[in-house]
């Protein structure tokens, strides 16, 4: 059974293996993930945001972060990685319900998700949790964004 957990820093080195991986599979790693996916208490935990991990037994084989973004009490939905040999067994919905309900219950007014359309799957399934696509500012953080979305809480 699958279970979500919060961040531990134990959990550090996994957050950056998954999502290192899973940038490497689908794009390359642009500077900006590397500085972040390196210390994610500095620009995630630090800041107010949290990390999440997906544990199978005693593995972590999935992660996602809410990264706060603005000044509006806004948080970026970012960072979500599933190891290949668990991908396709619905562990990034999971962690996409998890962060909604969490979301709810501190009263986060707005997740925003920066994407690709190349990644047709996660799109669908950001669609089914009710995210509506936004304008993509021209000063986005990510070079493979060409897709904005947002669920207001």
């Amino acid at each position: 059974m699958v279970n979500i957990i919060s961040f531990e820093k134990q959990f550090a080195k996994d957050f950056y293996n998954l999502n290192i991986e899973w940038l490497r599979a689908f794009f390359y790693v642009e500077p900006y993930d590397e500085e972040i996916l390196s210390k994610p208490e500095k620009y995630i935990i630090n800041k107010g945001g949290y990390l999440f991990f997906a544990k199978l037994n005693s593995k972590v084989i999935g992660s996602v972060a809410l990264m706060p973004i603005g000044n509006q009490g806004e948080f970026e939905l970012t960072k979500m990685a599933v190891s290949p040999d668990n991908r396709g067994h619905k562990i990034g919905q999971k962690l996409m319900q998890y962060c909604i309900n969490f979301a709810k219950e501190k009263e986060i007014p707005k997740l925003i998700i920066y994407s690709s359309r190349k990644l047709e799957n996660a799109i669908y399934i950001y669609r089914k949790y009710g995210f509506i696509e936004i304008p993509v500012e021209t000063n986005c953080p990510y070079k493979r964004c060409d897709i904005k979305m947002e669920l207001v809480i």
